[in-house]
């Protein structure tokens, strides 16, 4: 059974075509008959956007566990269709949502990625109310079936995209109740440990810690008043030393002898803590002994999610000391092992590659069959080969995996090929990848890899981002759609998911609930590799912890 709602208070039944069936109802408390519709059947409810409608049922007290968010789907068929250069279109389906007039198209530009301009059109958007008159839900039930339509007709595996978009909608339900929840949080040890690594915080200026190594790097340097947070001054006053760097990050900086270096990389580590996650951030994020940030499904190009707000996704390994279950309960981490490489085989259908994908550790499996044995130049092969690496050591690792594993090999290149002449790519379930002004950053990519793409030809670097694009969008959707599915499984415990970084997944529970999270989450794992890519010898292990701290798992 399907539900549309229109936030204001009405509510509309539907066939699985998306046509009507019956009048609309007006209802005097939405949260109230959206949690006795619930309880008496569970439908799916289909509504604008969860952001927008779910946090509020949340404080009332009601969870859904179905939805269609109609916002995030539209974007998955937009990028589809290959239209990343028509944010129109998207503020055109809030305002015809809201009855509102359809905004004028924007000045040409290179289009951003989704999470970006697209939020930024949305969140303007949202703060207009429907137009008077306007037949909401009806526009509604309108958009489902249009999605629904151009989901049969226009998709290439239209199956695997109507997972893609349950898991998606799936997602935004699990990232409203996780911000909802909170992430436990013990604000006097983080305050602890913060005085531990920088001394007590100051009325004005940088804590002590920090002023100690700026006088080092000053003294190590031979002058006064340098600034080591400021990257151009650092440049500097390496230059004035005879030395050149294109930049003050970290990987450039610990190439570099010199008696500045140790000092100021301690500084641009703790001055990060004390930045992101000092005094001012407990105090703005930390309440209740929980840390509720705002999180974004699918806010990443790759499908990965983002946070609004508190650096969520980015949570240094000291500073989790401060996260501690709460008396009687415990932390079940789970972290997927060599998820990317796991996922290449099993999509790429290479035969050869997927029977190491059975292994425990792919890895090893791999330098048994085709590396005599060296695990290292293995794992290089293949990190090469997803990253585009074709230099240095990789060299003859790439040319061993591609004449022993040639169609994973080739299925990446040909990926690389399509991006370099400007093609779309997409992911197993039909994430479509965005044209080449989407940073690397967004993709996930480390620095180091960033810069080396982005030194080549515009052509060259954009096969570098397709290429890992369609590994890392799918090892996306295999995350997703195990969270998902756990959240399915937890039903009826009191287990809460509080935390989803990538591939890994945290769950709150009571201490003799832990057993039943361990193995829900091994299960978990096994159906998500069993819903994405069938009868796979590839196995998706998870590296499983139950602990009483965050900082204690492995």
């Amino acid at each position: 059974m399907l539900v549309a709602v229109d936030p204001s208070g009405v509510l509309q039944e539907l066939r699985a075509d998306g046509t009507p069936v019956g009048p609309a109802r007006h209802v005097a408390d939405l949260a109230a008959a959206i949690a006795a519709r619930e309880a008496a059947d569970a439908p799916r409810w289909v509504w604008p956007a969860t952001s927008d409608i779910y946090p509020g049922l949340l404080r009332a007290g009601v969870r859904v566990a179905r939805c269609h968010d109609l916002e995030l789907t539209e974007a998955l068929l937009l990028g589809h269709a290959g239209q990343w250069g028509a944010p129109r279109s998207l503020a055109a389906v809030r305002a015809r949502l809201h009855g509102l007039p359809v905004p004028p198209d924007p000045p040409p530009h290179l289009p951003d990625p989704p999470g970006l301009a697209q939020g930024a059109l949305f969140d303007t958007l949202a703060t207009s109310p429907p137009a008077a008159g306007f037949d909401v839900i009806g526009a509604v039930a309108e958009a489902y079936a249009d999605q629904l339509r151009r989901i049969a007709e226009a998709t290439e595996h239209p199956g695997r995209f109507r997972l893609l978009v349950a898991a998606e909608s799936a997602g935004s339900l699990v990232g409203a109740e996780m911000g909802h929840v909170g992430l436990p949080w013990r604000a006097d040890l983080h305050d602890e440990l913060l005085r531990d690594l920088l001394g007590p915080p100051q009325a004005v200026g940088p804590p002590r810690r920090l002023a100690e190594l700026t006088a080092e790097i000053n003294a190590a340097f031979g002058v006064h008043g340098l600034h080591p947070d400021s990257p151009a001054e650092v440049v500097k006053a390496f230059a004035r030393a005879g030395i050149d760097i294109p930049n003050t990050r970290a990987w450039v900086v610990r190439r570099v002898d010199h008696p500045a270096v140790e000092p100021l990389l301690a500084y641009k580590e703790l001055y990060r803590i004390w930045t992101a996650h000092g005094w001012s951030w407990l105090d703005s994020w930390v309440t209740e002994g929980r840390f509720r940030p705002e999180y974004v499904p699918g806010g990443v190009v790759s499908g990965r999610w983002a946070a609004r707000g508190g650096g969520a996704l980015q949570v240094p390994k000291v500073v989790r000391r401060a996260v501690v279950a709460d008396p009687g309960w415990r932390f079940v981490v789970a972290d997927a092992g060599q998820l990317e490489p796991r996922v290449l085989a099993a999509m790429s259908g290479d035969r050869r590659l997927a029977e190491a994908g059975a292994a425990g550790d792919l890895y090893a499996a791999l330098a048994a069959d085709s590396f005599d044995g060296d695990r290292a130049k293995a794992k290089v092969a293949l990190i090469g080969a997803m990253y585009g690496q074709t230099g240095g050591d990789a060299i003859p690792a790439l040319a061993v995996l591609r004449r022993r594993y040639p169609i994973a090999f080739d299925y990446v290149e040909a990926a690389a090929r399509t991006g370099e002449t400007g093609g779309l790519v997409r992911s197993w379930l039909g994430r479509t990848c965005p044209p080449s002004s989407a940073s690397w950053a967004d993709a996930g990519l480390d620095p180091p890899e960033a810069e080396q793409a982005l030194s080549g030809a515009s052509g060259r670097a954009r096969g570098r981002f397709t290429r890992n694009f369609v590994v890392q969008a799918t090892a996306a959707e295999w995350a997703l759609v195990l969270l998902a599915t756990l959240r399915t499984a937890l039903e009826g415990t009191k287990a809460e998911l509080v935390l989803f970084v990538h591939d890994e997944v945290v769950v709150h529970c009571p201490a003799d609930e832990a057993e039943q999270v361990v193995t829900a989450v091994h299960e978990s794992a096994v159906k998500a590799g069993r819903m994405l890519f069938g009868d796979t010898p590839v196995r998706f292990p998870l590296d499983v912890s139950t602990v009483g701290a965050y900082a204690d798992a492995k």
